[in-house]
This record gives C-alpha cells, structure tokens and sequence, in this order.
C-alpha cells in the first residue's frame, strides 16, 4: 500500500494511492498514520478496510496539497556521511560507526511545499535521501530481526543550513531543523512494496540539471544495520522517522565554490519506487 496525507498544513487527512495512481481519501478508516496506527494492527486493518472500500471511497484530487506522509512522529533521527563518497566531498573521514543526529519534527512539511530559506541564512543545502518509517517497537533489536520493525520507505530531502551545521558550534540540529526542511513523501510505501531497500535509485535536480544521481547500495550502513544499532542506544517507536544519508552532489561539495539555494530555485527529487517530490524555494518573511 501507499499511504499519503493530504489538505491544508495542520489539517491533513489520511488516504492511499491506488496501484493505478488514483489517490483516495481514507478517512472512513478511522485513524492517521501515527504512533497509534503503526504500533497496533493498523496496516493490516487498513488492508482489509481498502479491499472493502476503495472503490467506493471518495477520490482526492490530483491538486489537492499532500502534507507530510507520516503524523507526529516522535523523532525524526538521521544518518550523516552514510555514503563513502558524499563523505570524502565534504571533506570528512568515513565513519567507523553511524553518525547520529536529529531533526525537529516541526520541520516536518509535504513533499512539494516550498522550502522556506531561513532568516539571515547564507547557506541552504539539499540532500535526497531515502528514509523508513518504524512499525514495531524496537529495542535491542538484532540485525536478522530488523526489517520485521520497519513498516515502510519513504523520500525525504533533508535540507540542511550549513553555517548553522558546521561553523557554530555545538550539534548538527541546528542547522537542521528549521520549517519546512524536512519535506516527507509524497507517500509511504510499505515494506512489501520495496524489494530491496538496498538497491534503490535516488537522484536530484537543481534547476533542471541532475546533481546527485547514485544508489542506497553505495550506502555505507544499509537500513539493517541501522535499526539494529539505534535500538542499542534508544527505544525506536511505532512512526519514527529514520533518514539514511546522502549520496554526493550537496552544495557544499561544489568546487571551488560552493554552491546554494537562492529564492527561485527548484529542487526536484526522487528515489525508485517512491515517487518524486518538487520545492521551489522562497525567502522567509
């Protein structure tokens, strides 16, 4: 299945995006795609409740806004130079073991909203990257159980400020977390549906030109790994966010100069299997 939230920021309503890319509003199910769903039975109810009813469920218009595909989560974790490759443009060793830091779930926007260049920022960058969504509490989780934990993948392009990142001191989060940089979707594609999260396609364009164009098999921690070892330090709940690095073609790997986002500017983004996402930038007010 594909899940998506559609309507208003703020206001967003449940739905699903049928095999025939006709999306459908799901609000006769009862619930959003939050901790609650992802921790009970909510995906195989949903089933069952999208055999019973799609065809007879109100259609969403291919206008209509979608919001961020996932509800509340309770965290949204990321995974820095998690590509041997994007690791060495930015000038950084290859880690020996994951790079944990976090995004606000305040930053959390749908996938083509614009993304908002904060106030006084010099530096907004892009990354597409390929996150999953958690469906099973895991704690301590090994890494021949891990994937029975994930409930589904999902695009996200995790824009970053650099200066706030890298040159003020203190954690990565700063420079992460401001509105609108962590658009999410367009759905959530669960795990049945991804034959193997580690042989995915994921590109970027900026402006029209193809930036970044790589795959998560050049991942240097593959989503096994990753739960397993989150779940050694923290509790992963139902709906957590979890988002696996970048491949290279950020701005700041640009050479000599860097390159970065300027009010105009369209990002479009994609992985295999899971749509792609389009934000045109524009200068906080």
């Amino acid at each position: 299945m594909k899940l998506i939230r559609f309507g208003n920021p703020g206001e967003e309503k449940p739905g699903l995006q049928l095999p025939d890319g006709r999306r459908i509003d799901a609000t006769g199910f009862g619930s959003d795609w939050d901790e609650e769903f992802f921790g009970g039975d909510g995906l195989e109810r949903l089933a069952k409740w999208a055999e019973a009813n799609a065809a007879s469920a109100p259609t969403v218009d291919s206008s209509t806004r979608l919001g961020p595909c996932v509800a509340r989560p309770s965290k949204i974790i990321c995974i820095g130079l998690n590509y041997a490759d994007h690791a060495a443009e930015s000038g950084m060793p290859i880690p020996k073991e994951p790079i944990i830091f976090f995004k606000a779930t305040s930053a959390l926007c749908g996938p083509n909203d614009d993304v908002v260049i904060p106030k006084n920022s010099k530096k907004t960058d892009w990354e597409v990257e390929l996150a999953f969504v958690i469906g099973k509490k895991a704690s301590y989780a090994s890494e021949d159980d891990a994937l029975s934990h994930v409930a589904g993948y999902a695009l996200h392009n995790d824009y970053s400020e650099r200066e706030w990142q890298l040159e003020r001191g203190g954690q990565w989060v700063k420079g992460k977390s401001c509105d609108t940089f962590a658009p999410l979707g367009p759905f959530l594609a669960t795990s049945d549906e991804i034959a193997d999260p580690q042989n995915l396609g994921l590109w970027l364009k900026l402006n029209g030109k193809t930036i970044q164009n790589s795959s998560t098999a050049q991942m240097i921690f593959g989503v096994k790994t990753l739960v397993s070892y989150l779940s050694q330090f923290m509790s992963l709940l139902p709906g957590d966010i979890i988002s696996t690095g970048t491949p290279p073609g950020v701005g700041l790997g640009f050479k000599p100069d860097p390159l970065f986002l300027k009010a105009g500017d369209v990002v479009e983004l994609g992985v295999d299997g899971l749509g792609v996402q389009s934000q045109t930038a524009r200068a906080w007010s």
